[in-house]
């Protein structure tokens, strides 16, 4: 047994921990463990990845390249790799994993397990729109091939499926073509959120790349929009090499009432100071976090809540603008705040998160009863908006409020494993 935390840092409850390597003999160790579920790198922010008192899967063993063709870019790998070492393969070639998250510290089954999305949702979906094939492994000792053609109801429900209908041992990716590592990129401040939303229609038909920071302590909303499109270069600026840790834990949240708001405005004025148009690296780009390793500690010991909802474009203004007045009413606030519009697609997935609408991700300190109830409160806006909450996220969302997003949840239990389950499935779906 050992102490084991998601990226939230909510719990560290005692797990028995079981590191996988060898694909063959996956079907024997799950049935002799369960129940369990599936641990990578465990960037899910709630419970989704953690079991208290019982089994963790631990995956990252799993992390060998199976092929690679570079004419065609289909790629096929163990579900432990990470999005970031296929890409820094791939780049030479000329090819790139088509959607990733803000971090490529994640791995490819928890990248199919979430269904990630990143900044060019309105071209390219989802993580699992570019999935060919995977391989389940389930608690039984049966193995699954499935994909959007194959079994594609099995496929549905894996995708966006947290973990709960099998392990994800094997998985084949369709790779994109891109002209290097460059992109052209513009940063455009923006006054408040009517200035948002008719940047970001402007922007989806010639910008791949589209996303935004917002000052949630500023009334009217204030931001920063950001978009970009990958650039044809001989050569161009190269990644920062330089890597950064939090080194310890404070004994408070250094997000806090005393320096959220001075950095915020200090954020935004330094951005505005420089917009425009620019070239820069893929990496830093799409991942400006990815060089401050353990930046979940700056929070303090009680961790932090993430928060990412998405509702319909209709009433997606009033919603975001109703959300982020419960913020500043209630004191609280969030420097990691984005803002961003998906397009017109659903997920594959029967739990997939992104749809059509406008999200909004937020952190909060945990504050304990405070913050829950800032949380609470901004639950019944979303339920309002009849939006949905990011399982990948979440740590304490209702079961109301999860069968109202979600209403395929009872389609997904059919499909479900009996010898898997997480802190989140006993939460959200009674076992």
């Amino acid at each position: 047994m050992r102490p084991v935390s998601s990226w939230g840092r909510l719990s560290c409850d005692p797990h028995h921990a079981v590191a996988l390597h060898e694909p063959r003999s996956i079907g024997q160790t799950l049935r002799d463990t369960q129940p369990g579920i599936a641990f990578g790198m465990g960037r899910s922010y709630g419970d989704a990845c953690l079991n208290p008192g019982g089994a963790l899967w631990f995956t990252r063993g799993l992390d060998h390249l199976v092929a690679y063709d570079r004419e065609s870019g289909v790629i096929s790998c163990e579900a432990g790799m990470l999005l970031r070492d296929i890409q820094r393969l791939t780049i030479a070639d000329g090819w790139l994993l088509p959607v990733t998250p803000g971090t490529q510290l994640i791995t490819v089954g928890g990248a199919i397990a979430n269904d990630v999305h990143g900044k060019n949702h309105h071209r390219l979906g989802s993580f699992g729109d570019h999935v060919r094939r995977l391989w389940l492994a389930r608690t039984d000792g049966e193995t699954i091939e499935c994909g959007p053609a194959l079994l594609p109801e099995w496929f549905g429900a894996t995708v966006g499926g947290i973990g709960l209908t099998g392990l994800i041992v094997r998985a084949e990716l369709q790779l994109r073509r891109v002209p290097g590592p460059w992109l052209q990129t513009e940063t455009i401040p923006y006054g408040g959120l009517d200035e948002f939303f008719a940047l970001a229609d402007s922007s989806e038909d010639q910008w791949e790349h589209t996303v935004s920071w917002i000052d949630c302590l500023a009334r009217g909303g204030r931001g920063l929009f950001m978009r970009g499109n990958h650039a044809s270069l001989a050569t161009g600026p190269a990644p920062s090499n330089r890597s950064r840790r939090m080194p310890l834990v404070p004994p408070v949240s250094l997000v806090n009432r005393l320096t959220l708001r001075p950095f915020n405005a200090m954020y935004y004025w330094l951005n505005t100071r420089k917009p425009g148009l620019g070239m820069t690296h893929y990496e830093p780009f799409s991942y400006p976090l990815d060089n401050l390793h353990d930046w979940n500690r700056m929070y303090g010991p009680r961790g932090f809540y993430q928060y990412q909802s998405v509702v319909p474009r209709g009433v997606g203004r009033d919603a975001v603008a109703a959300m982020l007045a419960e913020v500043v009413r209630s004191g609280e606030g969030s420097f990691l705040a984005v803002l961003k519009t998906f397009g017109e697609r659903q997920s594959l997935g029967m739990l997939g998160f992104p749809c059509p609408g406008v999200t909004l991700a937020l952190d909060f300190p945990n504050k304990g009863a405070s913050t829950l109830a800032l949380l609470a409160g901004l639950d019944a806006i979303v339920g309002e908006a009849r939006g949905r909450l990011y399982l990948a996220k979440d740590a304490r969302m209702s079961r109301s409020l999860f069968e109202a997003g979600y209403p395929r949840w009872r389609e997904f239990n059919a499909y479900r494993d009996p010898g898997i389950s997480s802190a989140m499935s006993r939460r959200l779906l009674g076992a």
